[in-house]
């Protein structure tokens, strides 16, 4: 029986919001050169992953925070995922900016966040989680509480488990990096070859394109 990851994994490969190409790297706004490329916002233009994501991020975050009073939604990517679990629950939404907006009340959150209220914040895609924990920054500074994050998918980056950790934020993602691969392999959208490629850019994702040129 397929697991949770592993059915997001398929539906994630079938439309190409996840793209593998071990031969011609992709060039991430990092700078880092990477196999793999990841636009969650795909998922929005297919009513049935769209259904599926908010039920599957429902369910998570009711049987893991039963108290949950709002979702926050991360932009820009996990603006429309965070509205429908949101609508969903029937509980308040709001998004955090990048950065503050330039202009009229230069808000970092929009929408209405009560103090010590109890948020889930929801995010599209978690890499070294830098941005997803500015987030959680802006959220406690506004007087609000984190109890968790949820992703639609993660690298799995031993930095992102760490960055997580010390900001103690539990994050629960719908798929992962493994599970991608795994399917990958399964379906031949991969070979042997190219799998062993990929499994040594998760290693060193920020010196891997470099030491591939080098070579």
């Amino acid at each position: 029986m397929d697991t949770l990851e592993k059915i997001t994994a398929k539906k994630l490969l079938k439309i190409k919001a996840v793209k593998l190409q071990p031969s011609n790297p992709f060039t991430w706004a990092s700078g880092w050169k990477s196999p793999i490329y990841c636009d969650n916002r795909k998922l929005m233009s297919y009513p049935d992953i769209r259904n599926f994501l908010k039920i599957q991020f429902g369910r998570i975050i009711l049987e893991k925070y039963p108290n949950v009073e709002a979702i926050a939604g991360v932009a820009t990517g996990a603006i429309a995922p965070g509205a429908i679990v949101a609508d969903l629950l029937g509980l308040p939404f709001v998004y955090i900016r990048a950065t503050p907006k330039g202009h009229g009340l230069e808000n970092l959150i929009e929408g209405d966040l009560r103090p010590k209220q109890k948020v889930v914040v929801v995010e599209d895609l978690v890499s070294t989680g830098k941005s997803s924990l500015k987030a959680v920054e802006a959220i406690r500074k506004d007087g609000a509480e984190v109890i968790g994050m949820v992703s639609i998918f993660t690298y799995g980056f031993p930095i992102a488990t760490q960055n997580m950790q010390e900001a103690n934020v539990e994050l629960t993602s719908l798929s992962n990096y493994d599970a991608i691969l795994e399917e990958a392999l399964s379906s031949e959208y991969i070979d042997e070859s190219e799998l062993q490629t990929l499994q040594d850019w998760r290693e060193n994702p920020d010196t891997w394109g470099q030491s591939k040129k080098n070579k």
